[in-house]
């Protein structure tokens, strides 16, 4: 149940509109996702909509992660995937699992992401970018031994973007766990 109730798109105020706009920074290196006939997250940013300014500072900074990243968009969604299951943010979860399939993440991996670091299939260099996400979530630090083998396959930027990304979901998955923000209708028929 929603603890706070989201707005529908007619009632948002007009400071959402730039709270929009902040999605997508300057320097965007990575393309917009698609948006026909995908889940189109109103009661997110309907919930936004409650708070415009708020909106505003955190969409310039999700924006960085989701369009100005160092990170592959492949590494970014299992990034974002691995913290959506870790906190069971079932909204999180869905609305990426679309996204995922739209970067060449097939519903198999997404599967596997859910089972963590341990599944079979993952390369070296996967494996270690989902234990990386286990251990911020955890322990809110990456191992000096994770740390190192992420430093072999990652330059300072994508790590820094990977610290950031995992932040960045936690602090959603938190909000959208804490608010109540119910799944769309767009989103209820895919399963976990």
């Amino acid at each position: 149940m929603a603890r706070i109730e989201p707005l529908a798109p007619r009632d948002w105020p007009e400071e959402m509109r730039e709270a929009l706009a902040a999605l997508r920074p300057p320097d965007a290196r990575l393309p917009a996702p698609r948006t026909e006939g995908r889940p189109k997250a109103l009661n997110a940013l309907g919930t936004f909509a409650r708070y415009p300014a708020l909106a505003r500072a955190f969409h310039t900074f999700n924006g960085h992660v989701l369009f100005a990243t160092s990170l592959s968009e492949r590494q970014r969604e299992l990034v974002v995937l691995r913290v959506a299951a870790m906190r069971g943010s079932e909204y999180e979860w869905r609305q990426h699992a679309v996204l995922a399939g739209d970067v060449g993440i097939g519903a198999g991996e997404v599967e596997a992401v859910a089972e963590g670091p341990g599944a079979p299939g993952w390369s070296p260099p996967e494996r270690a970018l989902l234990r990386a996400v286990d251990e911020l979530v955890g322990d809110a630090v990456v191992s000096d031994a994770t740390w190192d083998e992420l430093a072999g396959f990652l330059d300072t930027h994508q790590l820094m973007d990977l610290v950031f990304t995992v932040g960045a979901y936690d602090l959603l998955a938190m909000a959208f766990r804490s608010f109540g923000v119910e799944l769309d209708a767009d989103l209820v028929d895919g399963d976990r």
